[in-house]
């Protein structure tokens, strides 16, 4: 067992929150000096930088340029899946008890500077100072988490019972070659270095390609590891996803896929990656997730659970709460609460100290607002929100309103479909079962939450809710912040493919597969 770094948490309880304040606007006043500056590929152990770039803006203000990358071409992903290739065989020889001290090491070299790489993560994609510090908490947690499990395991390698006295047998959990490894924006170093980590740690070697909105925490996972390791076992490619990634999954040199992003993205690349051979494709495809209240809920708990879950980093993660079924008869005291706080929360600059809500990731983010704003106001009704924000602080980045619609058809789409916004469908319901069904009736299956103080209500939710990560009444927020080790991130349904989660026991060993040994020692 490891312990969580939790650092927001350690500082309440330790009562240095001024600390941890005066930490994270030193980290940000240091990182000036880093803005702009152009980053180069890694690709068998060396940096490589030419002429062709892309910017990458901060989506909170889009005149600060962050950083420049290199825009790579199908030839370099190439380059670095031959590279991952030859290094390979070295990689895969090194003991799992090196692998293990060396993830440690890096863990404890992140948690050492883990105020400018949250810092980096607030200005990089718009989280506030405590989601980004909770993303770093949760990089340093897989890297630890999955070093012990590796070393508790004993590199899985485990004696069998032998078939008769004259063999002995036992199971080798060996690692498949080169892993692809494609993250998203919202999670660039929990998500990107959770993956990355647990192929690498396994002994297999990795192309990492970063969303291009978001490559800077990526960079800084392969730039602390890549000289500690044979040349080429980690490589780092920039660039489109329709040409570096494509080249990635096409190419037939790679053994395995980790994947989080779109179902349409992951379930289109499945089908090519798996066309001509079964190969191992791990992927976390997002989701609607619901919440249910009932009558007998904590309308003070439910509303705070709902709040965070549904628009903590706008909505923007795999587990945000997109839909609520409240009953009927509380559904108005329910909703203004709701409202109530939610007109409360403080929108602006995301690394400011007081920020709730930062931007959408970007342009494509927030037209894709402004449609199902204009559908909700055709369909259904908008309680709260509903506006792009532009004046003022606002006017140089992406900013919008956090939005709560009723009155939407059941089957609307925007009940349906995943839009990765601070958007909130609440819907009523008379009757629980009916509730199950209508928090069921979807093709994602990520997380649910459900508010009520019925003991047989809870357990009916645990027993038919078709979802991997679920919860009860959990104030800190309904559907989404599940820990390593503790809550293991896993998707049903259409929200992934493995249904084995991240954080947890069984993660490591899909990027494995098994040798049974035998010797016979008959003369």
């Amino acid at each position: 067992m490891i312990e969580n770094e939790n650092t927001w948490l350690k500082a309440i309880q330790n009562k240095t929150t001024d600390e941890f304040h005066k930490k994270f606007d030193q980290a940000l006043e240091s990182l000036k000096n880093e803005l702009g500056k152009t980053y180069p590929l890694i690709i068998n152990g060396k940096e490589i930088k030419f002429d062709q770039t892309f910017e990458v803006r901060s989506p909170s203000d889009t005149s600060i340029i962050l950083g420049k990358f290199p825009l790579a071409t199908k030839e370099h992903a190439d380059q670095a899946i031959l590279a991952a290739k030859e290094a390979f065989h070295s990689w895969s020889q090194t003991h799992y008890t090196e692998r293990v001290k060396l993830f440690f090491q890096l863990a404890d070299n992140f948690s050492a500077q883990k105020f400018r790489l949250a810092a980096i993560i607030s200005m990089e994609n718009g989280k506030n100072r405590l989601e980004a510090m909770g993303e770093i908490d949760e990089t340093i947690d897989f890297l630890r988490f999955y070093a012990d499990q590796l070393d508790t395991n004993q590199g899985f390698v485990k004696p069998t019972k032998s078939a008769n006295p004259n063999e002995k047998t036992q199971s080798v959990l060996k690692p498949y070659g080169v892993w692809g490894i494609i993250p998203p924006f919202n999670f660039p170093s929990a998500i990107a270095i959770g993956m990355s980590s647990g192929a690498l740690i396994t002994a297999n070697t990795v192309v990492l390609k970063p969303a291009s909105d978001t490559p800077i925490s990526a960079f800084q996972f392969v730039d602390a590891i890549y000289r500690k390791i044979p040349a080429g076992a980690i490589n780092l490619v920039t660039g489109k996803g329709n040409i570096v990634g494509q080249a990635i999954i096409e190419n037939p040199d790679v053994s395995g896929i980790a994947f989080t992003g779109s179902k349409e993205v992951g379930i289109s690349g499945f089908r090519t990656f798996t066309r001509d051979l079964p190969k191992p494709f791990i992927s976390e495809m997002g989701g609607k997730n619901p919440v249910i209240v009932t009558n007998s809920a904590d309308l003070e708990k439910a509303t705070d659970g709902v709040l965070r879950a549904a628009f903590g980093y706008g909505g923007q993660k795999c587990s945000a709460c997109s839909r609520v079924y409240v009953e009927k008869n509380i559904a108005n005291q329910f909703l203004e609460r709701l409202v109530s706080k939610t007109k409360q929360l403080k929108i602006g600059l995301p690394w400011e100290k007081d920020t709730y809500l930062g931007p959408v990731i970007n342009e494509n983010a927030r037209k894709k607002y402004e449609k199902a704003v204009e559908e909700a106001k055709k369909d259904g009704k908008i309680v709260f929100g509903g506006s792009v924000l532009k004046d003022g602080q606002y006017q140089r980045g992406y900013y919008v309103q956090p939005t709560i619609v009723t009155d939407l058809p059941k089957n609307h789409h925007l009940i349906k479909e995943e839009l990765f916004l601070p958007f909130l469908c609440v819907q009523e319901f008379e009757n629980f079962d009916d509730a199950i069904k209508q928090a069921n009736d979807s093709e994602y299956g990520l997380t649910a939450g459900i508010f009520s103080q019925d003991k047989k209500q809870i357990d009916e939710f645990f027993s038919k809710i078709e979802a991997g990560v679920t919860y009860a009444n959990r104030a800190q927020s309904a559907t989404t912040g599940a820990v390593v080790q503790a809550q293991p991130f896993v998707g049903w349904k259409s929200s992934g493919i493995s249904g084995k989660g991240a954080g947890g026991a069984y993660y490591l060993t899909q990027f494995l597969r098994e040798q049974t040994q035998t010797i016979c020692n008959e003369t």
